[in-house]
Parts: structure tokens; sequence; C-alpha cells
């Protein structure tokens, strides 16, 4: 069984830095994306920041220039660093993968979920 484990949340005044860490460990044949979701109360779950394999990256247009995400293949994990930080980035932030356990089927993992609060 597939997990993702998160780490590195919490309270942070505006304009410091926080690093989000997930690992995933399980039966995993093969990663195809990892990234991170978040959602503030009252609001939709959305799309943060993906990391492919192969480094290839996307950002949501609200966080470009503020974060960034990487990843060790190695450890199958992915991190996001969070600078400049907004109350408005405030949310529980939840780590996605897109992931095989087979090679013929992949499904999404999501983890518990990390707060984060950015207050002003």
């Amino acid at each position: 069984q597939v997990q993702l484990v998160e780490s590195g949340g919490g309270l942070v005044r505006a304009g410091g830095s926080l690093r989000l860490s997930c690992a995933a460990s399980g039966s995993i044949f093969s990663i195809i994306l990892m990234g991170w979701y978040r959602q503030a109360p009252g609001k939709q779950r959305e799309l943060v920041a993906s990391i492919t394999p192969g480094g290839n990256t996307n950002y949501a247009d609200s966080i470009k220039g503020r974060f960034t995400i990487s990843r060790d293949n190695a450890k199958n994990t992915v991190y996001l660093q969070m600078d400049s930080l907004k109350p408005e980035d405030t949310a529980v932030y939840y780590c996605h993968g897109g992931l095989r356990e087979t090679p013929q089927n992949w499904r999404n993992y999501w983890g518990q979920g990390t707060q984060v609060t950015v207050s002003s």
C-alpha cells in the first residue's frame, strides 16, 4: 500500500519561509507526477505546483516566483520551498502523487495534509 507522508507545515509571519516535504513509500512501481495542492477555508482545493520525474514543473500563477518545487527521485520525495509568504497562502497543503503500483495501472494518492498559517 502506498502512503504519502508530509511534514514541514506551521505558523510563520508574512514575508517568512517554510519548506514542506512529502515522502512516498510502499509498493511503488513508478511515479508519474508529484505535487502540492492547497485548500483554504471555504474554498476549493487548488493546484500549487507539480513536478515530473524529469524535472518539468508547473506552478499556479499566484505563487510563481515565491515557491519552488523540487524532488529527490532516489528518495521518492518532493519538496515545496515557500518564500515571501503572504496571509493568503494560509491553507491546508496536501501532497499529491500520480503513482503506479503495477505497470498497467496508476492512481492518485494524497497525503493527510499539513497546515500552513501565515500571520500578517
